[in-house]
């Protein structure tokens, strides 16, 4: 006789590996493109390579979070950085975990893949290598990272996904 639950299980585990192969996706291209820009590319901070009229390759290190936002020079500052994301990724992760749907799953794996990116690069530069420059005319987007267009779109798939589904909330 077959379970009850046989299909939800397998759908839970579906989700979960989909999160967690989403997270090592994010992680694998985010360390690679930021090799690339350090390595490959050999840039210097402030360099900028014009791929197209809108974008373009300019490396900057970010001492803060998204954005820029709160910038941290000095060590304490960046240890309490540190502390604080991997505290959330660790929070992300138990979610994760626990998350029995595609698109959350989806979602949380994009969050927590470009925080473990950012994080990797805190700890091993002290500054987040970003690179990433939208531009149009006058006009300038924040320079960004994979990692930090990841964790954005995860955001937006978690909204999305809230508000699709609002019932799942209180579940």
């Amino acid at each position: 006789m077959k379970p009850l639950f046989a299909h939800s299980l397998r759908t839970q585990k579906a989700a979960r590996r989909i999160g967690w192969l989403v997270v090592l996706l994010v992680l694998l291209t985010d360390r690679l493109s930021k090799l690339w820009i350090l390595d490959g590319l050999a840039m210097q901070v402030g360099d900028t390579r014009p791929l197209l009229p809108f974008f373009s390759l300019t490396f900057v290190w970010n001492e803060g979070v998204s954005l820029g936002l709160f910038q941290q020079g000095t060590m304490g500052g960046r240890v309490f950085l540190i502390g604080l994301t991997s505290l959330i990724s660790v929070l992300l992760a138990i979610w994760l975990q626990r998350t029995r749907l595609r698109l959350p799953a989806l979602a949380l794996g994009l969050i927590l893949g470009g925080a473990i990116g950012n994080i990797w690069d805190r700890v091993l530069y002290g500054a987040v290598v970003d690179f990433a420059h939208v531009h149009v005319g006058n006009w300038s987007f924040y320079i960004f990272n994979v990692a930090d267009a990841a964790i954005s779109v995860g955001v937006v798939l978690l909204l999305i996904d809230s508000f699709v589904h609002p019932q799942r909330q209180s579940a």
